[in-house]
């Protein structure tokens, strides 16, 4: 773990290297230089969009060079501080947030919030799916609530960080089911890939990942998908939703960008409008289509005001489970 932190902290050092010490020069319709965090491990969510959005920048020409480094640890909160705190000033840097950081940073009781940076849009919403492994004895939704409710704390799941998406909704479930939120068995990872070889690997009971990551896994039947917490289903997706099947449970995992606090409106600006240029591109359409992405751009303005009301929802939800 101590050679892991090491080497995240000399890419950034590698990473920072590379950019001026100047704040982000937004002078020219493209930017030369562009850093792109996941604060999470490689292969979850986060880090999966931050990749995308690398691809649809360069191929739609509105950055010539852009890099994605991953800071895991915490729901995001590890990186997040290093962004509030400033160890990318001086750089362009764009952030990867969402509904996870934003639970992790209440759970945590974080002294650094996303109030401590530059909301800069909402880009898009992901449903949950619950999913056994292929070998499981649970092949229905309702076989795994029966054996849940028997025993919760015999049955891990597991799912991303603590206070996360996956944890929140493992939480309503429980309401749902009756059991107390403090007896489950939830097992947290930094990322969906560390979350995902727990499931392949049979070392849970069940996992919680979002539809875009668990869908290969899913059509190449290495995980049975019992349930996912859409209001309907999805087209294409032949999967039942939690509420067709009786239990009223619905959540969407919105995932956000973010820059740090310490740079002129004017950039500030420039950033807003770098992406409001991404989303309008065909190639991020189709990025948005193909993982079956659900489109809830919301520009700087409104985002703002979204985070005001989402930030007394998040921390009621957290507090009705237990978990703030």
């Amino acid at each position: 773990m101590r050679d892991l932190k090491i080497f995240y902290l000399l890419l950034v050092i590698i990473m920072l290297s590379c950019s001026t010490d100047q704040e982000a020069d937004f002078s020219s319709s493209i930017i030369d230089e562009l850093l792109i965090i996941a604060p999470a491990s490689p292969g979850g969510g986060w880090d999966q969009t931050a990749r995308l959005i690398q691809d649809a920048l360069i191929q739609e020409g509105l950055v010539r060079n852009a890099q994605v480094i991953n800071i895991p640890g915490a729901g995001g909160s590890i990186g997040l501080a290093q962004l509030a705190n400033g160890t990318f000033d001086g750089s362009n840097v764009i952030m990867m947030s969402g509904l996870i950081m934003l639970g992790a940073t209440i759970t945590n009781d974080s002294p650094i919030t996303l109030n401590d940076t530059e909301a800069l849009a909402r880009l898009i919403g992901e449903y949950e799916v619950l999913v056994v492994p292929a070998s499981s004895p649970y092949q229905s939704l309702d076989e795994f609530l029966d054996a849940w409710r028997l025993d919760p704390g015999s049955l891990a799941v597991a799912g991303g960080s603590a206070g996360g998406t996956d944890h929140m909704l493992l939480g309503l479930m429980a309401i749902e089911q009756g059991i107390n939120p403090s007896e489950i068995n939830y097992l947290p990872h930094s990322g969906g890939g560390e979350s995902l070889a727990s499931i392949l690997g049979g070392h849970v009971a069940a996992g919680l990942n979002g539809l875009g990551e668990l869908l290969p896994f899913i059509q190449s039947e290495r995980v049975t998908a019992l349930a996912v917490s859409s209001p309907e289903r999805i087209e294409g997706i032949e999967i039942p939703t939690f509420i067709e099947l009786g239990h009223d449970i619905e959540l969407s995992n919105w995932r956000s960008v973010i820059t740090y606090s310490n740079q002129s409106a004017e950039t500030i600006e420039a950033y807003s409008l770098l992406i409001e240029r991404l989303v309008a591109t065909d190639s991020w359409g189709e990025i948005v289509e193909r993982n079956n992405w659900s489109d809830l751009y919301l520009e700087k303005n409104d985002f703002d005001s979204f985070m005001t009301s989402e930030q007394i929802i998040v921390a009621d939800v957290l507090e009705s489970i237990g978990l703030n």
